[in-house]
């Protein structure tokens, strides 16, 4: 080897992350593959929608009555994705993700079945 190559053994990642790291639930993702080849995936989590506002009625005695009206109208018809996260994949690394997964599934599964 030359002078001041030597091969290294063993390697230490050190993760750094912000103080207000905060994971997110999600229970969808929505994305594809690029012109470029790369694999975008963006996480939502999938919710019923809440009023922009609402009206009600206004009884004699302060207290409320029934709904008049919601805005959007079509409130009771309506579901938000809520898109929080995102991530650009190259197919390695998408590779490396799904194999990860996959043993990840693995042991959540083989956890899910020995609880019952």
């Amino acid at each position: 080897m030359a002078k001041g190559k030597e091969k290294i053994s063993e390697i230490k990642f050190k993760y750094i992350f912000p103080d207000d790291y905060n994971p997110i639930y999600v229970n969808g993702i929505y994305g594809g593959v690029t012109p470029n080849g790369d694999i975008v995936a963006n996480f939502f989590f999938e919710r019923h929608a809440l009023p922009n506002s609402q009206s009600q009625q206004l009884m004699a005695n302060g207290t409320l009555g029934e709904l008049v009206s919601n805005e959007p109208e079509d409130l009771q018809k309506s579901m938000v994705r809520v898109v929080n996260s995102g991530v650009i994949l190259n197919v390695r690394t998408a590779k490396e993700l799904h194999r990860w997964l996959g043993e990840q599934l693995k042991i959540a599964e083989k956890m899910e079945k020995e609880s019952k």
